[in-house]
């Protein structure tokens, strides 16, 4: 499978551009919803991508490798890409995975519940309770 289309590259590269305007103009830096999400069909790991640089292998998000305590930072597509699990398996991409919230939330959420994993049942049931989101604040695949 491929990781990434082309419409997500060009939504975590608008992101990457809007972040980095932001950081020159001296603004905050945006809060941006994640765009993918990448698993372990096997195993625990798991990254939530928000941008990717101009390199077009470095991604910034949230990662968490199973050990229970979810990071903000940046990780490699082409390393991620390139592990090989068991039974001929690879990494793949959630083709369900709708961001709705910004990744501070997810951070926050998937530190307090030790997993990115347990923190999408968490912010899937919060969503679920408060509605769907104001047109326009749709979270992008």
């Amino acid at each position: 499978m491929i990781l990434l289309d082309p419409e997500h590259i060009a939504a975590l590269t608008a992101n990457t551009a809007t972040s980095r305007a932001a950081q020159e103009e001296g603004k905050r830096d945006p809060d941006h919803v994640p765009v993918v999400k990448l698993f372990n069909p096997i195993g625990a790991a798991t990254w939530l991508a928000t941008e990717l640089l101009e390199d077009g292998d470095t991604l910034f998000g949230l990662a968490d490798l199973g050990f229970g305590c979810p990071e903000l930072g940046y990780f490699s597509l082409n390393e991620i890409s390139q592990v090989r699990l068991p039974f001929g398996l690879r990494v793949e991409r959630d083709i369900g995975f709708g961001g709705i919230v910004p990744l501070s939330k997810w951070a926050e959420t998937a530190r307090a519940a030790g997993s990115i994993i347990h923190a999408q049942a968490l912010i899937r049931a919060i969503a679920e309770k408060d509605g769907p989101a104001p047109a326009g604040d749709k979270p992008s695949e």
